[in-house]
């Protein structure tokens, strides 16, 4: 089927309208007695895999700050952000620069093990750059001429000038041409989850979807022509199980071309930009992938191919990119030596899986509505003893669970049971094991699931097999 073009100047609909920052504030209804959480422990794809279409998924309370007259949804990140103390933007320390608060961190740690996990095995490399870099690094990749005005002030040091990052490819190709490379190390993937930073205006912040201080997902694929296409099935696989491990099905792509008549943004290499076009394009194609053409979308340096969802609130936004680039290899003169013993020029293609931690996380918060699977929730399971003379037993169960590698806490409140159920279901805590006396006498547990579902009486061995189970599995239900 041939891509549909989308008309020049036609732009996609602006990703979720930035919300206000989150303040510091109380916690009133917090149970006193909670005891924390312990520590964390080619073509070959489907034709209908970017198909689909539909609608997406989507105790104590800090008070998100909002604009004047402005009423947020229940399922609003910044809402939710802060009624389950995930994160909080702090006015001392600055607007755009979101603090994770420990919930928060948990979510962020477990979605990057998760990722970095599914890197590894496709053969990624992973590294750690610096947050900043000498203006030069810039000025030839081409991000200073073409982004100044979305990069923070140059910083000059000792007669150097220096700039925090607001992107990580050139790192990566300096890490690439740490050594000379022979066309047997190709392909390269080389990936990290590197932080940048981009002068956003004050007025266009929001929440954790505009930020000024952000986490990429980010990975650069140093290849020959003719291993393109193969790496952008595999990339395109790789985005798919990410996708399917969290339950996410309403996606789509559109391929990002460059405008030629916007000298200002693009660079001036025709040729260049035919043959990069060209080479997404078929790429594509021989995937089984359908996708939309969107001129004028492309990045100043090649095409993309964007996967697109909807937010809880209907708002179109880029999860993943693939973008293919053979402008910054020919502008820092990246070579390799062929078969023939001569230079031959790779070219790079920049991936994304889920983008941002920053603005992903804001997605699943919505999209979850603050639920998250057993894997991913920052507090797995709260104990819940029926009376006082059963907290010494809730502690030793409490106890194993942690012991065993879940994220597990206690309330040892002098609540009725009915109270401390409904805090943890304010708290959005995927299971509660509820014990008692009948419990202690038989060294069993009852477990119940979020929302009421009973999942009965278990031996505390087995329930612990039970949750360890559906957490190795990333499970998105627990029955």
């Amino acid at each position: 089927m041939p891509p549909t073009k989308r008309p020049l100047g036609e732009k996609k609909t602006p990703a979720v309208p930035e919300p206000a920052e989150l303040s510091p504030r109380d916690h009133p209804t917090s149970p006193s007695g909670l005891r924390g959480a312990g520590p964390t422990s080619p073509s070959g794809l489907p034709t209908s895999l970017f198909e689909l279409r539909g609608t997406s998924r989507g105790a104590g309370r800090r008070q998100p700050q909002k604009d004047e007259g402005e009423t947020l949804s229940p399922r609003d990140h910044r809402r939710l952000g802060a009624e389950l103390d995930l994160f909080i933007i702090d006015p001392m320390v600055g607007s755009g620069l979101p603090l994770w608060l420990p919930k928060g961190a948990t979510i962020r740690r477990e979605l990057e093990r998760f990722i970095i996990e599914e890197e590894l095995r496709a053969g990624y490399l992973h590294v750690i750059t610096p947050h900043l870099g000498k203006a030069e690094l810039y000025e030839t990749s081409g991000h200073l001429p073409y982004y100044k005005d979305t990069m923070f002030p140059l910083m000059k040091v000792e007669g150097e000038e220096f700039v925090l990052k607001p992107m990580n490819c050139p790192h990566h190709i300096r890490i690439f041409q740490s050594r000379p490379r022979s066309y047997r190390d190709l392909p390269m993937r080389i990936a990290e989850f590197g932080t940048m930073y981009r002068f956003e205006k004050s007025g266009q912040l929001m929440g954790l979807t505009r930020v000024r201080g952000m986490t990429l997902n980010d990975a650069h694929i140093f290849c020959r022509e003719d291993q393109i296409e193969a790496e952008i099935v595999k990339t395109l696989e790789l985005i798919r199980r990410v996708y399917q491990t969290l339950g996410l099905t309403d996606y789509w792509v559109d391929l990002a071309l460059h405008d030629p008549k916007n000298k200002k943004k693009y660079a001036d290499n025709i040729a260049l930009w035919e043959q990069s076009e060209a080479a997404l394009r078929s790429a594509l194609q021989h995937a089984g992938v359908k996708f939309t053409e969107a001129v004028g979308d492309a990045a100043f340096y090649g095409p993309k191919a964007d996967i697109q969802m909807k937010d809880v609130a209907g708002h179109t936004f880029t999860v993943s990119t693939i973008q293919l680039d053979m402008l910054l290899p020919e502008r820092f003169g990246i070579e390799v030596t062929n078969e023939e013993g001569k230079a031959e020029r790779p070219v790079i293609v920049h991936r994304g899986v889920i983008g941002t931690h920053e603005r992903f996380i804001a997605f699943l918060i919505e999209h979850f509505n603050g639920l998250f699977p057993l894997w991913l929730a920052p507090i797995q399971v709260r104990v819940l003893p029926v009376s006082q003379s059963a907290v010494a037993y809730a502690t030793r169960v409490a106890d194993a669970l942690r012991d065993g590698g879940l994220r597990a806490e206690l309330d040892e409140s002098n609540e009725t049971l009915p109270k401390k159920i409904r805090s943890a279901e304010v708290q959005k805590i995927p299971v509660m094991i509820v014990v008692g006396e009948k419990e202690q006498q038989g060294n069993t547990v009852t477990l119940r699931a979020h929302g009421g579902k009973n999942l009965g009486v278990k031996s505390l061995a087995d329930a612990l097999a039970f949750l360890r189970e559906r957490v190795a599995q990333k499970s998105l239900t627990l029955g």
